[in-house]
């Protein structure tokens, strides 16, 4: 993934970038965008080992904080769409002069040299990615492998869901996977799919989870036979998901259809049933 736009509002420096994020920042607090009792709390499952500590001095995008030691942080567990960000800028803009606790379960930086972490404020029960979720204003990424933070993020977006909120009130945030060409408008983003499998099918050494008859232009979501550990785990069997409705999350590629490879069980769900 290619980073995204560095989109940048200082809280320090007398400029009228600075100037400009103290006025972002002061309309997300006055439009209710306040951290720690916006939303309801979520039982703290994502509380790691603390991995440091510091003031935000500047939002970068909607998922990338900057510390005023100059470290970029990137928030872990969730993802935004893009017709989402500004919701996101504008919550995480309320935390510019915040100090944040960093959790996770390890440092390490990514490739663009950003520490991923869970974000916490000195008095929040629950974390940034939780309250965020909670208003609708990210997605679950499904990428967590502790069960307790995994759990804690998906019960934050269900109740979003659940009541409409933010993102959740628009009926377009999730695909529908009969409608192949919709998705492809989102190659290279993250995604939300929702339909009713026809069938699955092993090729190789991968499942092919099908949401259409022809692979060229058809919805699919595939998952290598080396997860299957991983499902057997979970008591899931790729079988299982065919003649129901099902919903996949993850990076959309186009390999004659539009398809989204699961690479965590969390990343597929069946729904309605």
């Amino acid at each position: 993934m290619q980073p995204g736009p560095r989109i940048m509002l200082r809280g320090s420096q007398r400029s009228e970038r600075s100037q400009a994020a103290r006025r972002f920042a002061a309309v997300a607090l006055l439009c209710g965008l306040s951290f720690g009792g916006a939303a309801p709390s979520i039982a703290a499952g994502c509380q790691f080992a603390i991995q440091g500590a510091g003031v935000v001095s500047a939002v970068i995008d909607a998922r990338t904080l900057r510390l005023d030691d100059g470290r970029d942080v990137r928030l872990a567990g969730v993802e935004v769409v893009a017709e989402d960000s500004h919701d996101s800028l504008a919550a995480l803009a309320a935390l510019i002069g915040r100090h944040v606790i960093l959790r996770g379960e390890r440092d390490d930086p990514d490739r663009y040299g950003r520490q991923s972490a869970f974000i916490y404020l000195d008095a929040s029960a629950s974390s940034v990615q939780s309250e965020l979720l909670g208003r609708g204003e990210a997605l679950a990424s499904a990428d967590v492998a502790d069960k307790a933070c995994a759990a804690e993020l998906a019960t934050a977006e269900a109740a979003a869901r659940q009541t409409r909120r933010g993102t959740w009130a628009s009926s377009v945030v999730v695909k529908n996977a009969d409608n192949p060409d919709d998705i492809l408008t989102r190659i290279g983003q993250f995604a939300v799919v929702e339909g009713k499998v026809l069938s699955v099918r092993q090729a190789g050494g991968t499942f092919y989870v099908n949401f259409g008859r022809r692979w060229t232009r058809d919805f699919a979501a595939t998952i290598s036979r080396r997860m299957m550990p991983s499902f057997e785990a979970a008591g899931v069997v790729p079988a299982s998901f065919e003649n129901r409705r099902v919903r996949v999350r993850g990076w959309v590629q186009r390999r004659g259809g539009p398809r989204i490879e699961v690479l965590r069980v969390g990343q597929i769900e069946v729904v309605g049933d």
